[in-house]
């Protein structure tokens, strides 16, 4: 079988496959609560031959929101709307649900991409609230200073993380990552260019980390064992004063011994001037590989992974143990179907679109050259099977 498709657990989670729909911000909650948005956008993720889906980004605080239209996770409301939704979409496929969480910081209080946000934060008229940071340090001068956290104000914190978690386990959720990256919160603390703090929660690479460690070490004890925690790690600030991959290793190590169950390697985003070299196919790949190797962690690797035979190398090489995507489920919401066809697998489809498998369909064309074709016959005692290849009205 394909690598892409064997089985692999992380914690207590037993995935079908290696595929993850990455968590993609949706700005289209009211007051934190999910919508009838998020129900079809979520339910057809599940449908779309993935092992594992996560939900966006989701605060767990009203101040860790990136905009107005942001998930939450830090009241009833919003916990009775989630459960609500997982028990909808859970049945639709063996793919297995989890959700990240997260806090904005001094990125927080922005217009999101659907009110045509150009980065920036909200002006007073149109409901700003106060942002959070390590320092008052602002992203730049179109954003707000944020104010820098007291000690309680970072107790309190790790508090609302390890509580969000465990509202996300009362709701059906049984992979929780805690989001690390892309110039939010807990990447500001464990960053140099955003963390000027002197006291115990700044200065040294171990006083940057703590903050972050105390909500992994927060969020790890509230979790069953029948779920798995994840954290997505920034692995390099592309900038010449910022974290550097060897930073990000020892920051693997720390959440290695915290119990964290997997790390999804990403990277940028925390500075302005930050030295981004132009995207290529995989090219945070070797972020995954690097980590994967000196740490054993679990790791998934993101980043303009796009072609299945592409997701496959970077797994039979052993540079990554699962292939994250976001836009490209976007562009391609049934991309592990069509990878599997691709590959010669035989993938699991819900019998109202079996008439649609490459195995029922003579006319498909998606399966690539080299990949061996599962064998129809097998496939001859699946209800409704016989005749679906025929032309349909």
């Amino acid at each position: 079988m394909a690598k892409l498709f064997e089985p692999l657990t992380i914690g207590g989670v037993t995935l079908p496959n290696r595929i993850q729909v990455s968590p993609m911000c949706q700005y289209s909650a009211v007051e934190g609560v999910a919508q009838d948005w998020h129900l079809i956008h979520l339910g057809g993720l599940m449908m779309s031959g993935a092992g594992l889906l996560i939900a966006e980004a989701t605060a767990v605080e009203p101040a860790g929101r990136i905009t107005h239209g942001c998930l939450g996770l830090w009241n009833d409301a919003q916990e009775a709307a989630l459960t609500d939704l997982v028990a909808r979409i859970r049945p639709l496929s063996s793919a297995r649900l989890g959700i990240q969480l997260s806090h904005a910081g001094r990125r927080g209080s922005a217009r999101s991409i659907a009110d045509r946000g150009r980065g920036e934060s909200l002006p007073p008229e149109e409901g700003a609230w106060t942002t959070k940071g390590p320092s008052a340090l602002a992203y730049n001068d179109q954003w707000a200073v944020p104010e820098a956290m007291s000690v309680e104000a970072i107790t309190q914190l790790t508090r609302a993380f390890a509580e969000s978690a465990s509202r996300a386990v009362r709701a059906g959720f049984e992979v929780i990552e805690i989001h690390g990256a892309h110039g939010y919160l807990l990447h500001q603390f464990l960053s140099p260019r955003t963390n000027h703090r002197t006291d115990a929660y700044g200065g040294s690479p171990e006083g940057r980390m703590r903050f972050p460690l105390e909500v992994v070490e927060a969020v790890r004890a509230v979790l069953p064992a029948h779920c798995a925690l994840g954290f997505r790690v920034n692995s390099t600030d592309w900038h010449p004063e910022g974290l550097k991959l060897d930073d990000a290793m020892v920051l693997a190590e720390a959440l290695k011994a915290r119990g964290v169950d997997y790390v999804t390697m990403s990277a940028g985003n925390l500075v302005p001037d930050a030295q981004i070299p132009p995207a290529s196919p995989g090219h945070q790949v070797p972020f995954a590989a690097r980590v994967k190797a000196e740490t054993g962690l679990t790791a998934a690797a993101v980043g303009m992974i796009t072609d299945p035979l592409q997701a496959e190398a970077i797994l039979t090489e052993g540079q990554a143990d699962m292939i994250a995507l976001a836009r490209g489920f976007l562009d391609d919401p049934r991309w592990g179907w069509h990878a599997a066809a691709m590959l010669g697998v035989d993938a699991d489809y819900p019998p109202q679109y079996l008439r649609a498998r490459p195995n029922n369909w003579r006319g498909y064309h998606r399966v690539h050259p080299e990949a061996k074709r599962v064998d129809s016959a097998k496939q001859a005692d699946r209800p409704n099977n016989s005749g679906w290849d025929r032309p349909t009205g």
